[in-house]
């Protein structure tokens, strides 16, 4: 019996993906749930597991090349024998021409149980990142010994250096999670080691040449795209930042970073004002139950992504730390899954290590605010008995959905945001 691999739909918003890499090569024999193919989505590179057992007879759709959600991308013939049949079937017909109706049930959306996989235990034992799996097998370590560090206990690749007594090598292979629309009902055994992907675009383009946008890139387009049908308006305020710098100075040694300390404060005001955390839904008004902080991070190669700080006015500082670090490390090397960045309730979008004194930010689909922050300067200014002196200040402008949001809503909020980093920024290390 000859099979078809489809292109999964990796995302809600998905409608085509590219072939970032083929780990088999054609002939090449692959077990179910293995790892045949990595996919570049929206926002990061999954690795695409095969339903079937047999042999990759034929790839239809190579490397670098872009398929719609559904169109068959190769074809697994179930013996030997059949792999000359699948040769000449997978090239009388292109893959580009395959209806998008043809993709399994369980590829048509990002909520099928198969999401599940990253953030679970299967049959007792821990998820395992395909680059750890990797590590592991070269280095020798039994993954049933080791008790995961990552998010949800999922083991990473630092858990087996660790475990193997080796320091983290100083290049880092960009290797993604499994992905969530084809997750096999079986445990999946490790997957061969990934063949390292092609850099898509040249970091530096040439003068006078078109470079085609990346996935990524693309993504922010649609979403710039549908923030222009939203009526915003935005506020500006004067923060002084001399008691939250030298608080900062004081824990920064600790792993404490300035994005966890702001990320802090934003949430613990938002406690107190759930509208700035609600967004606009068909005539009516979505509060939300929890209080996600999405911080912009801008991607090498182009584009930005907003890694999401889960419950941020729940965990304290230091963990709230090296939840951002962890969330960087990996939006960097695409290996986020999608609840990690799109489930923000709330933006921040900081260019102040830039030197950039004020801007305007553009609201995110989805949500009602985003506070942009600039750098904190020396100010020369005057207290209330007329004095000058000089003191540590920001600007932040934030941006607000008008539907949802009113200016003296958005006021009260940025007032008591500055109160709390003026006068007790020491309670947001309790």
């Amino acid at each position: 019996m000859i099979r078809e691999v489809f292109m999964p739909a990796l995302s809600s918003t998905m409608t085509e993906g590219k072939i970032v890499s083929w780990v088999k090569s054609a002939g090449d024999k692959v077990e179910k749930g293995e790892t045949v193919v990595v996919v570049e989505s929206d926002k990061a590179d999954m690795d695409v597991e095969s339903f079937y057992e047999g042999y990759l007879a034929i790839i239809m759709v190579p490397a670098g090349e872009v398929a719609p959600v559904g169109a068959a991308i190769a074809l697994v013939a179930e013996t030997e024998a059949e792999i000359a049949e699948a040769q000449k079937q997978g090239t009388a017909a292109p893959a580009a021409a395959a209806p998008v109706a043809a993709a399994p049930p369980v590829a048509a959306t990002t909520s099928s149980p198969g999401l599940q996989q990253n953030v679970s235990r299967q049959n007792g034992r821990s998820v395992v990142s395909p680059r750890a799996r990797k590590l592991a097998k070269e280095l020798k370590v039994d993954l049933n010994a080791i008790k995961g560090s990552g998010p949800h206990g999922r083991i990473v690749a630092e858990d087996v250096e660790a475990a193997a007594g080796k320091a983290q090598p100083a290049v880092v292979q960009q290797l993604v999670t499994v992905p969530a629309a084809l997750a096999p009902a079986a445990p999946a055994p490790a997957p061969a080691a990934a063949k390292p992907a092609p850099q898509a675009v040249p970091a530096m383009a040439m003068t006078g040449q078109t470079v085609p946008m990346n996935a990524l890139q693309n993504a922010v387009v649609r979403n710039m795209a549908v923030s222009l049908t939203v009526p915003c308006f935005r506020v500006g305020y004067t923060i002084t930042t001399d008691n939250l710098d030298k608080l900062y100075k004081q824990i920064k040694s600790k792993g404490v970073t300035m994005t966890a300390l702001l990320s802090k404060a934003v949430a613990v005001t938002l406690q107190k004002h759930p509208l700035l955390n609600a967004c606009y839904v068909e005539s009516a008004i979505q509060y939300r139950a929890d209080i996600n902080v999405a911080v912009a991070v801008a991607m090498e190669g182009g584009g930005l992504i907003t890694p999401v700080l889960q419950n941020a006015d729940r965990l304290d500082i230091y963990s709230l730390s090296r939840t951002w670090k962890d969330l960087v490390d990996r939006a960097r090397t695409k290996q986020l899954k999608p609840d990690e960045y799109s489930t923000g309730t709330f933006t921040l979008s900081n260019l102040g290590m830039f030197g950039v004194d004020k801007f305007d930010a553009i609201l995110p689909p989805n949500q009602g605010s985003i506070l942009a922050i600039g750098s904190s300067r020396p100010q020369v200014v005057a207290n209330e008995e007329g004095l000058m002196g000089v003191k540590r200040q920001m600007q932040v402008n934030i941006t607000c959905d008008h539907r949802v949001i009113y200016g003296a809503d958005a006021a009260s909020f940025l007032q008591d945001l500055a109160k709390l980093i003026e006068t007790n920024p020491q309670s947001l290390t309790l």
